[in-house]
């Protein structure tokens, strides 16, 4: 009997190979409005149901147009990294598998994966081996989970159950971090109750680095507070890290709470070439990662890592009557916000292996030189101006308005109106940003598969563009 999987399945293969393998030639952004999207995928809802080789084939032909291509190459908007032929694969295995790997019973094998990535994990990013883990969404749930260990510690230190009491009257935490932070740190707060309130913002050097002066004054202000402290490994504009060998044991002082935003910065880790960035980093309390940006797994993978296993646990894990446990297994939602999830391990053991600890490092390195490229070619171009040489893979510049009396808002007009008309090259795509009060364009790096002819396509695409102007 032949299975009612294998033609569909046959099918969405050959339109994933035709996609993948066009990725060189088409247009990085989209090239539909969204009224014509609307219009396609805004069927009306069937009454009947339709052959499943029906379905895809119109899937894909409604969504054409409408995905930006952040697989390839010439991708450089934000921090996405693009999918590893092994970490895509076994994502479809995932998919087909359909485990609900929460617990040990209901997926062994995928929760003895998640084990091996969190050993593997720890080892490549330099961080405690005794330190727990949970794979969950993203980085922001990556916070989530974290800095719920965190309120958990800090508020049993003064004798308040915050899992069976809530916060209502519990001791108030403040959270310490700089300008820098990325917002979804804050929604992190907004979910665990603490509310944006409890922030408080402090400024940063040249380079957009948190010195120990600053947090010593913040610290020592309100000093009987439960504190949290967030530090960057690699903040989204400029790719800034915080000096953590100092920071750390001074805010440990004070018995704070040391959490580490590395979404993609932590990676540098694996780099021989650019590890001593983190000098420190590994006597922090708590770190967050991606998988989804530098390891280039797909999407819907984010790493979080405790260093108090206790506090970690105590903060999610939660029991019910009808979940069969096994003793000496470890399960999943004993460390993550989910029950129902998917097998997350599976991908990032497979960029793991495809990759091996060189493969990581070299990804790495070759990201980083591309952005410097990118930054310093397009920074040379008449009309253009380098702000941010990258330290790491990510780097800024901007585009001056040609009037000789042009004002700041002028240029930073034309900075929006060069990155759209880059955009509608299709030859390249890059996303704006403001950094300290002006439009720049970023540069991020990030795809396994960008090149050296990749950087050179975007370089010529940007000067014709600035030829135009």
């Amino acid at each position: 009997m032949i299975s009612p999987f294998r033609q569909v399945l046959e099918q969405t293969l050959t339109h994933a190979l035709s996609y993948l393998e066009q990725l060189e030639q088409a247009p990085v952004g989209a090239t539909v409005e969204r009224a014509a999207l609307r219009q396609r995928l805004g069927r009306q809802f069937p009454e009947a149901g339709i052959e499943a080789t029906q379905v895809i084939d119109e899937l894909v032909t409604d969504m054409a147009g409408g995905i930006i291509g952040s697989a390839g190459g010439r991708f450089f908007g934000w921090v996405i990294g693009g999918t590893l032929p092994a970490a895509l694969a076994a994502d479809w295995l995932t998919a087909t598998w359909d485990q609900n790997s929460a617990r040990y019973t209901g997926g062994p094998a995928e929760a003895v994966i998640e084990e091996v990535c969190g050993a593997w994990l720890k080892e490549i990013l330099g961080l405690p081996q005794e330190a727990s883990f949970a794979l969950v969404t993203g980085s922001q749930m990556a916070h989530v989970t974290c800095l719920a260990a965190a309120r958990h510690a800090l508020l049993e230190r003064v004798g308040w159950d915050v899992e069976r009491a809530g916060l209502a009257g519990a001791p108030p935490i403040r959270v310490l971090t700089s300008t820098e932070h990325h917002k979804s740190l804050e929604r992190a707060l907004r979910l665990l109750g603490l509310g944006t309130d409890s922030l408080r913002v402090l400024p940063v050097d040249e380079y957009g680095r948190l010195l120990p002066a600053t947090l010593a004054q913040a610290l020592a202000k309100e000093a009987d507070f439960p504190t949290i402290v967030v530090l960057q490994a690699g903040d989204l504009n400029i790719g800034a890290y915080d000096p953590f060998a100092e920071l750390i044991p001074l805010a440990h002082q004070f018995k704070a709470w040391v959490h580490i935003d590395g979404a993609f910065g932590l990676w540098a880790q694996a780099s021989p070439s650019y590890r001593h960035l983190l000098r420190g980093v590994d006597q922090a309390d708590s770190w967050i990662t991606d998988g989804h940006k530098w390891l280039n797994t797909p999407y819907d993978c984010g790493y979080a890592f405790v260093a108090h296993p206790q506090a970690h646990r105590g903060a999610l894990a939660q029991q019910a009557d009808y979940i069969v446990r096994t003793e000496a297994a470890r399960d999943p939602s004993d460390w993550n916000p989910e029950w129902s999830r998917r097998g997350r391990g599976v991908a990032t053991y497979a960029a793991l292996r495809q990759l091996g600890r060189k493969g990581i490092a070299d990804l790495i390195e070759r990201c980083c030189q591309h952005a410097e490229t990118l930054v310093t070619q397009i920074g040379s171009l008449p009309g253009a101006q380098i702000v941010w040489k990258p330290q790491v893979n990510q780097g800024l510049v901007r585009f001056l308005d040609k009037g000789p009396t042009a004002t700041q808002a002028q240029h930073d007009r034309r900075t929006d109106t060069i990155i759209a008309r880059i955009a509608e090259t299709g030859e390249a795509f890059f996303s704006g940003t403001t950094w300290r009060g002006q439009r720049c364009m970023r540069v991020s790096v990030c795809n396994w598969q960008t090149s050296e002819q990749d950087v050179a396509r975007a370089v010529a695409a940007v000067e014709r563009v600035l030829m135009q102007e």
